[in-house]
C-alpha cells in the first residue's frame, strides 16, 4: 500500500489501499476507493487503460471561495504523449476546477487515457516545486529568483572564460511549447555551443535519420485518423495500448469498420498484442531479420508493387541481394519466427492494402536503429504503400511536444527545422534573428565547433569523466542544466551518479524535481528552479501527425514559479545577450510575446514549411475545432473550409497563401495546393556510380503517381531555386518585393537562392501556383550511401547470448562520433552471456511517463501502479526457485544492480526479463528519497530500469540501446 516514511515521503508496497485513496478523495472533493476511482474513469471499462468517452470526465474540484463568478472554459492540450488529445479545463475565479476531454476535438473525439483524466494535477499539485532552493551543505534552502539567476550566471560566465561555453551543457525538453523549445536552440546558439539536446535523442532519432534519409522528412507521414482508411495494420516495436492508449481508439475502429488485420510484432505480448489478429514475437533485436524475412516471401512470389517501384523507389535491386540471404530457414535460426509466419502475414500484407504500418521505441532503441528505422519503410515502399490515405508510416512519439521541438532544432547536431550546422545554415538564421553571422561566430570556441555536432544527452556524462584529451572540444563539461528532462530516462545510470558528483554546477529547470537532483554525492552548487506547467501559460505544440495545436492558458503561474520562456529572458539578460536574443521579439516586463516567437518560426521554418501557421490561423483553428472531420482531419464547412486541423506541416508559403496543410505526406493524388506532393528531391539528381548510378527523380508520368495531379512539371524534377525559376519562365511571378528579398540574399549569387532560404516565401508561392512542391519531385532512396550499413543489414547487439551468431553478425568497429569515441567491437567480442543469460529489455506503463516525477507526484497515478517489478517468465522463475510477488534483484553484466518485485507472466519468452524504467527514490537497494526536498517527491518510489541498461548506441544518432540487454536474477 502507499505508506508514509518516516522521512515524510511516501513509498510503496503491498496493495492500492490506505493513504492514496485520501488522497484521491481530498482531490475529488468526496471518498473513493480504487474500484471507484477506476469505474468514473473509464480505465476499468478498456482493458487498454483508456477513459472511454462517455466516462473520461473528472469530477469538479472544489475552489476555495468559488463565489459568483462565471465558470470560464480554456482549450489546451493535454502534456503526456503526443497524440494531442484536446482539454477543456474549466475555470472559475482564476482557479481551475473541472476538467473535461475535448469531445470536439477531432484528434481524440472525447477519449482520455489513465494520465490524460489526471492531467489537472499536474498544476494544482501538491508535490509542486513550489520556490527557487539551492543544496547548501547537503540541505535544501529556500532563495530568491534574482540569487538564483545572479549565482547560476556568475558561475557560468566564470567556466566560460576558464573552459570555454561547451563545457556548459544545455539539455532541453520535449514538454515545452514550440516557442520556448524553439528560444532555447536559439538560447544555445547565442550562448556559443552545439551542446544541446532534448528527449528526442533517446526515443526517435533514429527515426528521424533514417526515415529522412529514405524520402526526404523524419516525421509520420500520415494520422491516427486516417488509420480509418486502412485495410490492415502492422505495428512494429510498439506497445500503443499502454504508450498512447487513445491512438488504440482508431487502431481499433480501423479493425472493426474495415475488418482490417492487426499485426503486431514484439518480442512480448502486451496489452496490445492481446488486440492483434497475428502476434509475431521474435528474439529481441532482431528486427532486420522479420523485415526482410517478410520482403523475402513477397520477392519470392512477385507480390512486390512494380510500377510503384518503377515510378518512385532507388536501388530497390540492392535490397532484394540482401533480401535473398534471409531465407525462411534463417529468419528462424536467427529470430526465433517460423517461415510460415511470416509467409502467412507477408500475403495479409499483399491482399489488404492500404497497409498502415506503426512502430514506436522498439524499433529506434538499438545499435542499429537506423537500419529497423529505414528497412521498415523500404517494406511499404516494396508494397507501394506510402502516399495513400490509409497507408503511410505512423510513428507514434511519446512526450507531448517531442515532434514539435524536434522540428524546433533542439538538438546537438542541427539548427531550427533541420537546417544542420553549416556555414550557410547559419548565415540563414543570422538573417532570421536580424544579427551579424560574425557576431555569432565570435560566441563560439571556434569556427570549427561552430559547424561541428555537439555531444548527444545520450552521452552527456562521458563529457565530465572523460580525460580532456580523449574528447574533440575544449574542456570537459563543467555545468549540467537540466530543464524539463529526467536523468533515469537515460541508460547507464551508476555511470551518470559519477559524472554527477563531479560537476561544478548542476541546475534543474521544471515543475517537479526529478530523479537529477538526488545523483551522485553532491552537497553543494545544485539548483532548483520552479518552470510553470504548460497550463500556466500559452503557445503552440505538434502532435505525431504534424498538427499544430494553440494552448490557451488556463491560470496563472502558481506559487514562485515562472513560464520557460521568462526564465529564458531572464538567463539572457544576466549572461549578456538579452537584446540581441529578443531582437525581433516584443518583451512584456520580463515575459517575452509567445506569437512573436511563432511569428520568427514562420520566418525561418521554410524546409519543413512551418511558415504559413500563423498565430491567428492556429487559434482559429482551436475556436473551430468543431467544423473538422474526424477521418480526413478537413474542415467540412465553416469558416476555414478545406483546410486541415492543426495545419500539418508542410504548410507551404506565407500565412497569406492559406495552404491548408498536408494531411498525408508524399500523396501525389491531391493538388500540392491541397496538401499533395511526391518524394522530396533531398539527394541529388543521380545515384553514386558505385551503387549503380540511375536517376534519383521521379519518372514514369503518370499523373496522380509519379506526379502531383495539376503539376505544370508532369515528371520528376530537383528542389526549386531562382535558376530553376528563370529556366521555366516562372521568375515573372514574383512580386516586386520577392524579388528584392531575394536579390538582396543571394547578392551576385542570385541563382543560387532557393525554397529553403528565400526569406520572402515567393519562390514557394510561384512553385505551387504552378502545382509542384517546392522541394522537388523525387525517388525515395533504399541505399543510403553515406551511412556505416547503405542497405540495412542486422547485426548482433553488443550484450547478446547468441555467441554463435556472432561471428556471422558482427558489430561495427570501434569508431569515434559526436566528439567522443564509440565502443562496438570491443564490447561484443567479451562473452558476459555465460554469467549472464538472460536477455532484457525495458519500456512504458499507461500509468507513467519519462522519468516519472510528474505521474508518481500525482496520486491519482500513484493508486494505479505502486511498485517496479520484473517481468519473468514461468519457466525461468521456476527454475530460479522465484515466485510472483517475491522480491528478486536483477544484476547486469556493468554492474548495475536493482531489486524489485517479481511478476510471473507468459508476457516475455523464456529467456527474456523485461522492467519498465520509470520509477525513482531508490538506487541500488539504497533509499535515495530522503535525498529530495521536503514537500516534493513521489508518492510511490523504485528503482529505475536504466540502472541496469547498459552501453550500446546507435551508430548513426547515438541513440541509447534499451531493447537488448542481458541479466541475471536471484532471489532478493
Amino acid at each position: 500500500m502507499l505508506r508514509k516514511t518516516s522521512t515524510g515521503r511516501v513509498s510503496g508496497s503491498g496493495a492500492a489501499k490506505s493513504r492514496a485513496s485520501r488522497l484521491l478523495a481530498e482531490f475529488a472533493g468526496t471518498r473513493v476507493n480504487r474500484r471507484t476511482f477506476l469505474r468514473n474513469s473509464g480505465v476499468a471499462a478498456t482493458g487498454l487503460g483508456l477513459a472511454s468517452m462517455p466516462l473520461a470526465s473528472v469530477k469538479k474540484a472544489e475552489a476555495a471561495a468559488p463565489g459568483n463568478d462565471k465558470v470560464e472554459v480554456k482549450n489546451s492540450v493535454c502534456t503526456f504523449c503526443a497524440v494531442g488529445c484536446g482539454i477543456k479545463a474549466e475555470v472559475q475565479g482564476g482557479v481551475w476546477v473541472g476538467q473535461e476531454p475535448a469531445f470536439d476535438n477531432p484528434i481524440n473525439v472525447g477519449g482520455h487515457c489513465a494520465k490524460g483524466a489526471a492531467i489537472r494535477d499536474e498544476t494544482v499539485g501538491e508535490r509542486r516545486l513550489k520556490y527557487p532552493m539551492k543544496l547548501v551543505g547537503g540541505k535544501w534552502t529556500k532563495i530568491s529568483w534574482d540569487q538564483a539567476l545572479d549565482e547560476i550566471g556568475d558561475q557560468m560566465l566564470k567556466i566560460r572564460e576558464e573552459s570555454g561555453p561547451d563545457s556548459v551543457y544545455w539539455l532541453g525538453s520535449a514538454k515545452v511549447s514550440n516557442e520556448q523549445g524553439y528560444l532555447y536552440r536559439k538560447f544555445a546558439a547565442f550562448w556559443g555551443s552545439n551542446n544541446v539536446d532534448h528527449q528526442a535523442r533517446i526515443c526517435h532519432s533514429s527515426t528521424v535519420a533514417g526515415v529522412a534519409n529514405t524520402w526526404g522528412y523524419g516525421a509520420m507521414t500520415n494520422s491516427f485518423n486516417d488509420m480509418h482508411n486502412s485495410r490492415c495494420i502492422i505495428t512494429f516495436g510498439g506497445n500503443p495500448a499502454e504508450a498512447h492508449p487513445v491512438s488504440m481508439l482508431h487502431i481499433l475502429q480501423a479493425k472493426e469498420r474495415n475488418h482490417a488485420p492487426y499485426i503486431v510484432v514484439d518480442p512480448r505480448f502486451t496489452r496490445t498484442a492481446a488486440h492483434a489478429t497475428e502476434h509475431i514475437q521474435p528474439r529481441p533485436g532482431t528486427d532486420i531479420p522479420v523485415i526482410w524475412g517478410l520482403l523475402w516471401h513477397i520477392f519470392e512470389n512477385g507480390w512486390e508493387d512494380k510500377q510503384y517501384i518503377n515510378d518512385r523507389v532507388w536501388g530497390i535491386e540492392h535490397v532484394r541481394e540482401e533480401v535473398r540471404k534471409w531465407t525462411p530457414e534463417e529468419v528462424e535460426r536467427v529470430s526465433g519466427v517460423p517461415g510460415s509466419q511470416l509467409r502467412r502475414v507477408a500475403r495479409t500484407l499483399v491482399t489488404n492494402k492500404p497497409v498502415c504500418l506503426t512502430w514506436t521505441l522498439g524499433m529506434t532503441q538499438h545499435t542499429i536503429g537506423n537500419n529497423n528505422t529505414r528497412a521498415m519503410p523500404i517494406l511499404q515502399l516494396a508494397l507501394g504503400n506510402i502516399g495513400h490515405a490509409g497507408g503511410g508510416t505512423n510513428i507514434f512519439r511519446g512526450h507531448d511536444n517531442v515532434q514539435g521541438c524536434t522540428d524546433m532544432g533542439v538538438l546537438c547536431d542541427t539548427l531550427p527545422a533541420y537546417y544542420g550546422l553549416s556555414e550557410g545554415a547559419w548565415h540563414h538564421w543570422a538573417r532570421v534573428w536580424g544579427v551579424d553571422y560574425d557576431y555569432l561566430e565570435k560566441r563560439f570556441a571556434s569556427k570549427e565547433l561552430m559547424q561541428t555536432a555537439g555531444t548527444p544527452v545520450s552521452r552527456w556524462y562521458e563529457l565530465a569523466l572523460m580525460n580532456k584529451d580523449e574528447i574533440d572540444q575544449p574542456d570537459n563539461m563543467r555545468a549540467m542544466v537540466f530543464w524539463g528532462h529526467s536523468v533515469n530516462s537515460l541508460t547507464r545510470l551508476p555511470r551518470q551518479q559519477e559524472a554527477f558528483t563531479k560537476l561544478d554546477l548542476l541546475v534543474i529547470v521544471d515543475p517537479y524535481v526529478p530523479m537529477s537532483a538526488i545523483m551522485g554525492e553532491r552537497t553543494d552548487n545544485t539548483y532548483l528552479l520552479p518552470a510553470s506547467s504548460q497550463f500556466e501559460t500559452y503557445g503552440t505544440v505538434t502532435a505525431s501527425n504534424r498538427s499544430i495545436q494553440w494552448r490557451e492558458k488556463v491560470v496563472e503561474p502558481l506559487f514562485e514559479s515562472k513560464p520557460d520562456h521568462v526564465i529564458m529572458y531572464r538567463f539572457a539578460k544576466k549572461l549578456g545577450f538579452a537584446d540581441e536574443l529578443f531582437k525581433n521579439i516584443e518583451v512584456n516586463g520580463e515575459e517575452p510575446l509567445v506569437e512573436d516567437i511563432l511569428r520568427e518560426i514562420n520566418r525561418g521554418f521554410w524546409t519543413i514549411g512551418y511558415t504559413g501557421q500563423s498565430p491567428e490561423r492556429l487559434k482559429e483553428h482551436m475556436k473551430y475545432m468543431h467544423t473538422f472531420d474526424r477521418t480526413t482531419l478537413r474542415a467540412n464547412g465553416g469558416p476555414l473550409d478545406g483546410e486541415y486541423y492543426g495545419l500539418p506541416w508542410p504548410c507551404w508559403g506565407t500565412a497569406e497563401m492559406k495552404h491548408p496543410g498536408s494531411p498525408n505526406l508524399y500523396d501525389p493524388s491531391i493538388p500540392v495546393a491541397e496538401g499533395g506532393m511526391g518524394f522530396r528531391a533531398r539527394f541529388g539528381v543521380e545515384g553514386p556510380k558505385d551503387w549503380g548510378g540511375g536517376t534519383l527523380l521521379a519518372e514514369g508520368g503518370t499523373e496522380g503517381q509519379s506526379y502531383p495531379v495539376g503539376a505544370e512539371i508532369k515528371d520528376g524534377h530537383p528542389e526549386f531555386t531562382m535558376a530553376m525559376l528563370k529556366s521555366l519562365g516562372w521568375d515573372k511571378d514574383l512580386t516586386a518585393e520577392e524579388l528584392a528579398a531575394i536579390q538582396k540574399i543571394g547578392g551576385d549569387k542570385v541563382d543560387a537562392v532557393n525554397w529553403k532560404t528565400d526569406l520572402s516565401g515567393g519562390i514557394q508561392r510561384v512553385a505551387v501556383k504552378h502545382g509542384c512542391a517546392p522541394y522537388g519531385n523525387a525517388k525515395a532512396r533504399t541505399v543510403v550511401w553515406t551511412f556505416p550499413d547503405p542497405v540495412p543489414i542486422h547485426r548482433e547487439p553488443l550484450y547478446t547470448p547468441r555467441r554463435d551468431l556472432v561471428a556471422d553478425y558482427p558489430t561495427y568497429p570501434d569508431t569515434r562520433r559526436f566528439r567522443l569515441p564509440v565502443k562496438y567491437a570491443s564490447i561484443q567480442q567479451q562473452d558476459f552471456a555465460k554469467d549472464f543469460p538472460l536477455v532484457l529489455s525495458s519500456g512504458c506503463l499507461v500509468e507513467c511517463e519519462g522519468g516519472g516525477a510528474k505521474s508518481f507526484s500525482n496520486p491519482w497515478l500513484a493508486e494505479l501502479q505502486q511498485d517496479m517489478f520484473a517481468q519473468i517468465n514461468p519457466y525461468d522463475a521456476n527454475n530460479h526457485n522465484i515466485k510472483d510477488g517475491q522480491k528478486v534483484v536483477l544484476e547486469g553484466p556493468e554492474g548495475g544492480t536493482i531489486e524489485v518485485k517479481a511478476q510471473v507472466t507468459n508476457s516475455v519468452a523464456r529467456g527474456n526479463v523485461w522492467i519498465p524504467y520509470h520509477f525513482m527514490g531508490r538506487f541500488e537497494g539504497k533509499d535515495t528519497a530522503a535525498k529530495l526536498p521536503e514537500g516534493t517527491g513521489p508518492y510511490v518510489v523504485g528503482e529505475s530500469g536504466n540502472i541496469m541498461m547498459t552501453y550500446g548506441y546507435d551508430s548513426v544518432t547515438n541513440i541509447q540501446e534499451n531493447k537488448v540487454s542481458i541479466c541475471r536474477i536471484r532471489a532478493a
